[in-house]
């Protein structure tokens, strides 16, 4: 899961590398302008990555499918299209309903963050309690020197001897001689929270004695029924851990697998939520050439069985007004009280990526 390359230069010349720096996000150098957010994207040609929402409307209106995909319709009440080269892998285009999508961004910011679940930021500040509250409200996380010691630490709380970490006003931030970081900047920096049983990132596996909380009913029920397309009839998908990514504008995922779990036959229920992205799909070898192809919100990937030995990742979110493509959403979160998560998803995505372990 998310391995790092050995060799940097021999990654160059993967297959799979220069295709992320095909799509990865480039500025123009342009010496007038030093200010990045001035400075214009490097066009990208976009004619090869395949669009799942194009291929929908085009079957739906004369049958018509492009060489290699296939859908299957008769069993659910969407469509969902797979690809005769990749087994295993399904993508169900607009399978969350707006309502659905608001809601979980929601609990993506709020909800999903809090301890026990474990974030990115674990390792520095320990546990961080209403995150999204006090970016919200303009509050600094201070430093504190407490007497607790590393025996009077549970294991998941990543303690360390002496260091506490608290939210205060800036007034109060400012009268206190520690460390700080505003908590709008934590939040910018969230990079990934962990829901169900916990992956213990040092050690590569998942921990079973880390308190967690369970995966909410709502969301493995949700991922219940989406599974079903990569599953026989009669078997049944078991949420029992979770990843939650949180990507700005210039943030990518390189090529990697998702090979943590005991059974590869179960899939990943994978959905994305905000702005629009590519994903590529690649082969067994970082030197087969990935298929890309537009993520947009509500959109849901599954992989399986042969899919789950395919290395994949996201080399572009597009955060630009023209092509985020988060029209729906902006009307959706329009009111007062969801402002706040409009301002963050304009130039976000989410991806939550639901997993069966054992």
């Amino acid at each position: 899961m998310y391995g790092s390359e050995n060799n940097r230069e021999d990654s160059e010349r993967t297959a799979f590398r220069r295709t992320e720096k095909k799509y990865k996000l480039y500025y123009d150098n342009n010496a007038s302008s030093k200010n990045k957010k001035n400075k214009q994207p490097k066009p990208v040609d976009l004619t090869e990555v395949l669009d799942f929402r194009s291929i929908l409307e085009c079957h739906n209106r004369n049958a018509e499918l492009p060489q290699g995909v296939v859908v299957l319709q008769d069993k659910f009440s969407s469509p969902v299209f797979s690809l005769q080269n990749h087994p295993g892998f399904y993508f169900i285009p607009g399978a969350l309903s707006i309502e659905k999508q608001c809601d979980l961004i929601r609990e993506s910011l709020t909800e999903f963050p809090q301890p026990p679940n474990r974030t990115n930021h674990n390792a520095i500040y320990g546990p961080i309690h209403d995150l999204f509250v006090a970016a919200k409200e303009g509050k600094v996380l201070v430093e504190e020197k407490s007497p607790v010691t590393s025996h009077e630490c549970s294991s998941d709380l990543d303690c360390r001897d002496g260091e506490e970490w608290k939210f205060f006003t800036e007034k109060e931030a400012s009268l206190r001689k520690s460390r700080s970081v505003s908590g709008s900047s934590l939040l910018r920096k969230l990079r990934w929270s962990t829901l169900g049983l916990q992956f213990d990132w040092s050690n590569r596996n998942y921990n079973v004695s880390l308190k967690h909380n369970k995966i909410p009913e709502a969301l493995c029920e949700l991922a219940k029924q989406l599974a079903k397309p990569a599953l026989p009839a009669g078997v049944e998908f078991q949420p029992e851990a979770a990843i939650v990514n949180y990507f700005a504008s210039g943030d990518t995922l390189g090529g990697h697998l998702d090979d943590m779990e005991a059974d590869w036959s179960k899939p990943i229920v994978s959905l994305s939520l905000g702005c629009k992205a590519i994903f590529l799909l690649g082969g067994k070898s970082r030197e087969d050439a990935p298929l890309a192809m537009f993520l947009r919100s509500g959109d849901v990937v599954l992989m399986a069985g042969e899919a789950r030995e395919c290395f994949h990742g996201v080399p572009r979110i597009f955060a630009d007004k023209e092509n985020a493509e988060i029209g729906h959403l902006e009307a959706q979160l329009a009111h007062e009280d969801d402002l706040c998560f409009l301002n963050y998803i304009q130039t976000s995505r989410i991806n939550i990526n639901i997993r069966q372990v054992f």
